[in-house]
């Protein structure tokens, strides 16, 4: 099978999702793809491009799959002689419908920030199949699809939120899990703490910084590292965090090299999660599959991520349940190690998914 793979935003999940896919796939894939940059020109102005360079190759796939960064109508409009007959399927590593903006962001200010939700839609619309990386980003979509529409003033086109339903599908994001090798290193006599996500705010660094804030003020002592990608602009708190737990970080700041990441990642013992929002959480499964004991929320994603054995201990349903399984995990070091977690997450490795993501796409 010949699949056309389209990714706008070539960064991050996004990134390691084409790469991934492409490396362990049997079907022909070639990719066309955008620097992660600009994400609200990407949306905008991507499809153009992709278009351009589409028309230009002698290659005609049996599908084209694009990622929602991509302006679907768009594109299909202005590859209609060659893309006409062949079927598309859209992946939502996210959409702009659900996720939080930030407070400062222009569009929002300006009330701008329905435009790109409704790129979303109307490129779920023109698309023969959906996938979602979660039943909870599946279902968080659909249900806001009918406040989203009925803003407009009239013809608000309720009824389509049927068709997009019906032809949605659930498909995890596939993660190179295998090559987060464990290296060899001394044990330590105090629980690291982890933190390896984005440096934004959906991911609720304020209230990560504040819970461990409090750790440290009822006298427990542990050892911090804060790795995850960075921006040139990033919430304040961090710099405030940098000075706070001086004595206590050995790791900060963005790791270029894998090996290394995966290093922290397998040195750590705990991960208090305390995002606002996540769609699948690679960088949670990642922190699991190294065998670090997760403290995640009861809500968005996670629950559905987790065997439901371990949702007592992992799961949290506020900031004082927070503390005291972040207290209990660190008093229990030794025994939270030996939980062997790696089963946990391993179906979500690219040796297993890519099976299952060839079977999918042969059958749209």
């Amino acid at each position: 099978m010949k699949i056309l793979l389209i990714e706008p935003y070539y960064s991050g999940s996004h990134k390691q999702w084409v790469d991934g896919y492409s490396k362990h796939s049997l079907h022909d894939i070639k990719v066309i793809k955008m620097k992660g940059q600009f994400w609200k020109w990407r949306m905008h102005g991507g499809a153009i491009t992709v278009a351009n360079t589409f028309n230009k190759m002698d290659y005609k796939p049996d599908l084209i799959l694009t990622s929602s960064m991509l302006d679907l109508t768009t594109f299909l409009s202005l590859t209609r002689k060659k893309s006409n007959g062949i079927k598309t399927a859209i992946y939502f590593h996210e959409n702009q419908l659900t996720y939080p903006w930030s407070p400062l962001d222009r569009d929002l200010l300006k009330k701008r920030n329905s435009h790109y939700g409704f790129i979303n839609f109307s490129s779920a619309l023109a698309a023969d199949k959906i996938f979602f990386n979660s039943k909870f980003h599946m279902n968080s979509f659909l249900k806001a699809l009918n406040p989203f529409l009925k803003q407009f003033p009239d013809n608000n086109e309720i009824e389509s939120i049927e068709s997009i339903k019906d032809k949605s599908e659930l498909l995890y994001l596939g993660l190179d899990l295998k090559q987060l090798k464990q290296p060899k290193f001394e044990k330590q006599s105090l629980p690291l703490l982890l933190w390896n996500h984005r440096w934004e705010y959906d991911k609720n660094p304020e209230l990560f910084f504040k819970i461990i804030g409090k750790i440290k003020n009822h006298g427990h002592r542990f050892n911090l590292a804060v790795i995850g990608e960075n921006f040139s602009q990033k919430p304040e708190i961090f710099e405030k965090a940098k000075k706070t737990f001086n004595n206590e970080i050995v790791q900060w700041g963005f790791l270029d090299s894998l090996d290394d990441y995966a290093k922290w990642l397998w040195k750590a013992d705990i991960l208090p999660v305390t995002s606002n929002q996540e769609f699948f959480g690679a960088s949670v499964i990642e922190a699991i599959y190294c065998n670090t004991w997760p403290i995640l929320p009861n809500r968005l994603t996670y629950p559905e991520l987790i065997s439901e054995d371990f949702h007592n201990n992992i799961l949290y349903n506020n900031d004082i349940e927070l503390f005291n399984k972040l207290i209990w995990a660190m008093q229990n070091k030794k025994n939270i190690k030996k939980s062997k977690l790696f089963d946990l997450v391993s179906r979500f490795d690219w040796a297993e998914m890519s099976q299952l993501y060839d079977r999918v796409f042969e059958n749209v």
